[in-house]
């Protein structure tokens, strides 16, 4: 027969097992207890045993076994607990409240012994009652014995056990009741999340895992297999987008690429054509297509992580001075001034080959649309927010306002750029890049119109604080 789901479930196996360790750890403090409240009882009723004899002998030694003998039938007329017995040298009842001793093979020495005594209740029925009592000799070898019934001290003794025993019940039942309701109430969290990895698992990616918003560690397992799926629907959507992106923004440059190798081949057939040439400039548009490829396949996984992989804690200012070191020689030879100014003991979080790609094409796009003669600046600041800006600004011909948003759109080249080589995807990668860190992209004018030149464009790279 199988048990019900609620009795196979963890939390009720952990919940029978403390309870266990519980009635295990409870009849060992009921044993300790019951040993401690009798033997506690036992002491007292000896003591006051060894206290009624002191009283006995003391009167015996003073006044003799007729003061003795005075004082016994008193006391046993009295409402005092005890029991007494005096004999004889030759063991011969003399008075007392019971008839016989209960002590077997008395030797003279003090000696106890652990008897009965029966009594009569209230409805006429015997009842044995447990006693205990000691036996001692006098000086002149009469013997003396006094007892108690200690029936009243095994009672309270018992009753205390039966306590005991009753709340160690209680707790019991109440620990297994307090166990099916926890069980039940993981067992139905288990259930929603088992049911929503079951529906993802049959292809259902938008469904998620409840937050009950108790804020404990099931809100966070729920909320992190929520944040996993996310990712993995934005990481399938990117995949998807990519695959789509590809197929759509490469059909342009492929269809260009074979028209021009149709016409190149035409040509040669002809006698017209240089062979060596139409290959050089095949092999050109494959290197354009091959990058333009790179670029949308970066910026769709970029998306579709939502982060940055692998961040690092560094310096901005390090990784700036490099790049300017090595496009510093780029812009002499295009007789373009070069400077850079790097604040230092700035701290950026992020992954150091990603934002020197997007630095690169920042400084790629200035120094293509900057004429000789001009000149473009990188910076490396902390803003009064602060974040930490890069910036690059050149004296090219600049972007309007209204196209500034547009332009980091992927492929959208302006009417005046189509000369110019390239597919429109430098400042879409390197928006996405920013995104990726949690910074943005931001375009406005640069330094304004001079001469000729101008007004020229200043585009900020910001990440947040670390």
């Amino acid at each position: 027969m199988k048990l019900p789901r609620i009795f196979r479930t963890t939390p009720f196996r952990l919940t029978l097992l403390f309870l266990a360790l519980f009635a295990s750890a409870a009849s060992a403090f009921l044993a300790y207890i019951y040993v401690a409240t009798a033997g506690e009882a036992t002491r007292r009723t000896d003591q006051e045993i060894r206290r009624e004899m002191r009283s006995l002998v003391d009167i015996y030694d003073r006044a003799g076994v007729d003061a003795v003998n005075q004082s016994l039938i008193e006391r046993a007329a009295s409402e005092k607990p005890f029991l007494y017995l005096l004999l004889t040298k030759d063991n011969r009842r003399i008075s007392g409240s019971i008839e016989e001793s209960p002590v077997e093979d008395f030797t003279g020495r003090p000696a106890w012994a652990t008897f009965q005594v029966t009594d009569v209740d209230r409805e006429g029925r015997a009842v044995k009652h447990p006693a205990r009592g000691l036996q001692q000799q006098l000086q002149h070898g009469e013997i003396l014995f006094v007892g108690a019934d200690a029936g009243d001290d095994e009672a309270y003794v018992a009753r205390v056990v039966r306590a005991l025993w009753a709340s160690a019940a209680l707790v019991v039942l109440l620990g297994l009741a307090g166990g099916v309701l926890v069980s039940r109430n993981v067992s139905r969290t288990m259930v929603n999340l088992i049911d929503v990895v079951e529906r993802v698992r049959n292809g259902e990616q938008g469904v998620r895992a409840r937050v009950r918003g108790a804020r404990d560690e099931f809100d966070e397992l729920a909320q992190g297999v929520n944040d996993m799926l996310d990712r993995l629907e934005r990481s399938m959507q990117g995949h998807k987008h990519a695959g789509d992106a590809i197929a759509h923004d490469l059909r342009s440059p492929l269809t260009r690429l074979r028209a021009r190798l149709e016409t190149a081949y035409i040509d040669v057939e002809a006698g017209k054509g240089d062979a060596t040439e139409a290959l050089a400039q095949a092999l050109e548009d494959t290197d354009g297509v091959l990058k333009t490829f790179g670029a949308v396949l970066s910026i769709a996984r970029l998306q579709a992580a939502g982060a940055a992989p692998d961040p690092v804690i560094f310096d901005p200012a390090d990784l700036g001075a490099d790049i300017a070191e090595l496009y510093e020689a780029f812009c002499e030879e295009k007789d373009i001034e070069f400077s850079a100014e790097l604040a230092r003991d700035l701290t950026i979080r992020g992954n150091r080959e990603f934002l020197a790609q997007a630095l690169a094409n920042l400084l790629d796009n200035a120094i293509k649309y900057t004429p000789p003669g001009g000149a473009i600046m990188l910076r490396c600041r902390r803003r009064s927010s602060g974040e930490v800006e890069y910036s690059i600004t050149d004296t090219g011909p600049g972007v309007p306002e209204e196209d500034r948003e547009r332009v980091i759109q992927r492929f959208v080249r302006l009417e005046k750029d189509r000369s110019q080589p390239g597919a429109g995807l430098g400042l879409s990668l390197v928006a996405a890049i920013a995104e990726a860190h949690g910074g943005r992209l931001e375009l406005s004018e640069g330094p304004g119109k001079v001469g000729d030149m101008g007004p020229g464009l200043r585009v900020a790279f910001i990440l947040p604080r670390p």
